[in-house]
């Protein structure tokens, strides 16, 4: 067996040490955490590459979940954030420019009337599914499978797969996925799997009538790029007008991503509401609620509380504008999913090469690689799955120069400075065709062993 790449991480490993001293995993956030020795510290971003504070220079293809739609640091968006520094920072009052990015926000994506803003993905889902409630006066509502909403006790509920057993006929049990959810508010969430019409159609006669919402993610961001076909979105909307439940699509992740109007437009299908974030301001935090009109003024005195200190910061608000402007008006959605074929195409080569067989999910935006001849399209599939080949080839990727999510939940997010920037295709394909030596022959080994 060939040498294992290997990488300096004295100083990632140190500080690590010393954070863990402040911060629990010593990390803010507990998907920052990649084990004791391989959780890296970053010290620069600029393009489609960051640099960790050891000098390992890296083509990052997680983006900080999809946010850095541009590249890190990209010229434009940042001088437009720092006029935004100039406007003063946070009134609690409005500005004329929160009117210019919501305008453009409904010009962009058809049927949005009204926008209010958040600062964050979570914010908005909470935001969208209290103003559900208060449209309908119900308080139930429905999820799919390996959706993700955010971080808010509504919304941490799924499938229990990993103990369910096929055989029994019975669907997996729902559980929270963290501790200190009250399970008291399991009652309120339905669960149904992606792409079954007929159990979308049951739950619907059996729940509709005390549904105030049905949130769905057509493209899952969190659960590999899973897609919803194109009948079971458009059904989705055909029983939430039936039973007078609200639609929310979800477009944390791959609204101004996967297209101008969001994947809603590809799908010819408009919600009530839907929630954009990350690609909307080139990773400042700024998100948003939008829909139709008669649901959105339900936002008001006497209906649907709304609100927040830092909404509309000045700062993200620019850098908002300026992104939003870029991916209207120039090719910059195209010079993304250009490079998302041809880095798919090329890593199909390496693996056709080795008679790998293997499967994309998603966009070419952000798509997840699958072992497997057929992508799941669902996530009872996906959880069931034999995934430890990737999670072994992400492994070393790392070690290489290439960061994508150490395990198989997260898309490749692919962004237009990896487009402009050519090394970046040659160095990824090299590094992939290593990966996946060393992983054969990591497999072969356990085999042997």
């Amino acid at each position: 067996m060939r040498p294992l790449p290997k990488r300096a991480l004295s100083r990632s490993n140190a500080q690590f040490k010393k954070a863990l001293t402040r911060l629990p995993l010593g990390v803010a956030s507990t998907f920052r955490y990649w084990g004791e020795d391989r959780t890296i510290y970053v010290d620069r971003g600029k393009g489609g590459r960051i640099w960790d504070i050891d000098g390992n220079a890296y083509v990052d293809y997680r983006l900080g979940y999809g946010p850095a739609i541009l590249g890190y640091a990209d010229d434009r968006v940042d001088a437009a954030a720092r006029k935004g520094m100039e406007v003063g920072g946070v009134f609690a009052l409005s500005t004329e420019r929160e009117f210019a990015v919501a305008d453009r926000i409904a010009r962009m994506v058809p049927g949005i009337d009204l926008v209010r803003f958040s600062n964050s993905g979570t914010e908005a889902v909470m935001a969208a599914l209290r103003l559900a409630r208060a449209h309908t006066g119900r308080d139930s509502y429905l999820l799919v499978e390996g959706g993700y909403h955010g971080l808010f006790d509504a919304a941490m509920w799924m499938a229990n797969v990993e103990d369910w057993d096929r055989s029994e006929n019975r669907d997996p049990e729902v559980v929270s996925y963290s501790k200190g959810i009250p399970q008291e508010l399991k009652t309120l969430a339905h669960l149904v799997p992606m792409n079954d019409l007929q159990r979308l159609e049951d739950t619907f006669k059996r729940y509709g009538n005390t549904m105030a919402a049905m949130l769905i993610e057509p493209i899952q961001g969190n659960c590999c790029g899973i897609t919803a076909s194109v009948d079971y979105v458009r059904l989705a909307r055909e029983l939430c007008d039936r039973y007078g439940v609200l639609l929310i699509i979800d477009e944390v992740k791959t609204g101004f991503r996967v297209a101008r109007g969001g994947v809603q437009s590809l799908y010819g299908v408009t919600p009530d509401i839907c929630t954009f974030a990350k690609a909307m301001a080139n990773g400042y935090p700024i998100a948003v609620v939008a829909g139709r009109e008669a649901v959105m003024r339900t936002f008001g005195y006497g209906g649907a509380a709304h609100g927040g200190t830092y909404t509309a910061h000045s700062v993200s608000l620019a850098a908002a504008e300026e992104c939003l402007r870029i991916l209207d008006e120039t090719p910059a959605l195209e010079t993304i999913a250009n490079y998302g074929e041809e880095l798919k195409a090329g890593i199909s080569r390496i693996l056709n090469r080795r008679g790998i067989v293997h499967s994309y999910a998603g966009h070419s935006s952000m798509f997840g690689l699958f072992f497997a001849e057929r992508a799941p399209d669902n996530y009872r599939d996906w959880k069931t799955s034999d995934y430890s080949f990737y999670d072994q080839m992400a492994y070393f990727l790392h070690d290489l120069g290439v960061i994508c999510e150490p395990d198989s939940r997260e898309p490749w997010f692919v962004c237009e400075a990896h487009g402009i920037d050519r090394a970046c295709l040659t160095d990824t394909l090299m590094a992939v065709e290593t990966a996946v030596d060393l992983t054969l022959e990591h497999v072969e080994a356990e085999k042997r062993a």
